[in-house]
């Protein structure tokens, strides 16, 4: 059986866990067919991207009984949960998590790494890490601090609280919560929705909002002008310019620049 599943439809990848009887709790195996799934999504005819689990879990972290008491977790980290969340963040198209259940600990960190959540009114988000004596890991301080502010980040992932759907839709952790039974067909649509746009902006648009924090304003207009100058050269542009014109929408292809 597949740790980690892979569908298509039309220009949308969904990337599913396979774990539901461990409420897809990742060991190594999983992180090494979840990284392989990734490899596959750098296709360009993939224009967005769902990861989503099995079962009534999202994906409950790290499965904690593959690990021995003398497991080295900085090369845990480095080896197999680092690799994946930066996957996911330099992926050149949008990534939906379809949060259809708990996501805790390293699940969390992998719903965070998305750009988009959608979640399910029963879904609910741990950091879970306090609990057992570690601090936050695959990137959840980096990217909370950005979500939520420094205090408020450090007050959710000291104490390791839960946090319903419907409170991560109030602190803009989710982008929106649905009943459980509308989730795969609201995921659907938006991630169809995402595959329309013009792939070369959005992953312009991802890279810059990740790069602002630490650009000087100055360098990242300069940025933000490089980015125009490649963009000008897609055919998107000429068909979104076209389309502006003839006063109808736009059909966006979302290839890279011409030379």
């Amino acid at each position: 059986m597949a740790l980690v599943e892979i569908s298509h439809a039309g220009a949308v990848m969904t990337i599913t866990l396979n774990r539901p009887d461990r409420l897809n709790a990742l060991d190594g195996a999983m992180a090494a067919e979840l990284t392989a799934a990734l490899v596959r999504a750098t296709d360009p005819e993939v224009r967005a991207v769902v990861i989503t689990g099995a079962g009534r879990g999202f994906c409950a972290g790290q499965d904690l009984g593959r690990l021995e008491d003398h497991t080295p977790l900085d090369a845990l980290l480095r080896e197999h949960y680092h690799p994946i969340v930066v996957r996911l963040r330099e992926l050149e198209k949008p990534v939906i998590a379809s949060v259809n259940g708990p996501a805790a600990g390293a699940g969390l960190s992998l719903a965070l790494a998305c750009d988009v959540r959608i979640a399910g009114a029963s879904a609910s988000f741990v950091p879970a890490y306090g609990k057992i004596g570690l601090a936050p890991g695959a990137g959840a301080t980096w990217i909370l601090r950005r979500l939520l502010g420094p205090a408020r980040a450090f007050t959710w992932l000291a104490t390791g609280s839960k946090l319903s759907a419907a409170d991560a839709r109030l602190w803009g952790i989710v982008a929106a919560v649905v009943p459980d039974k509308k989730l795969a067909s609201k995921t659907a649509e938006v991630a169809a929705e995402y595959a329309a746009l013009p792939t070369r902006a959005v992953w312009e648009l991802k890279r810059l909002l990740d790069a602002a924090e630490t650009d000087t304003f100055a360098s990242h207009l300069d940025d933000v002008a490089r980015a125009q100058g490649e963009l000008g050269r897609t055919r998107d542009y000429i068909e979104g310019r076209t389309a502006f014109a003839e006063g109808r929408p736009p059909e966006f292809d979302g290839k890279p620049p011409s030379n």
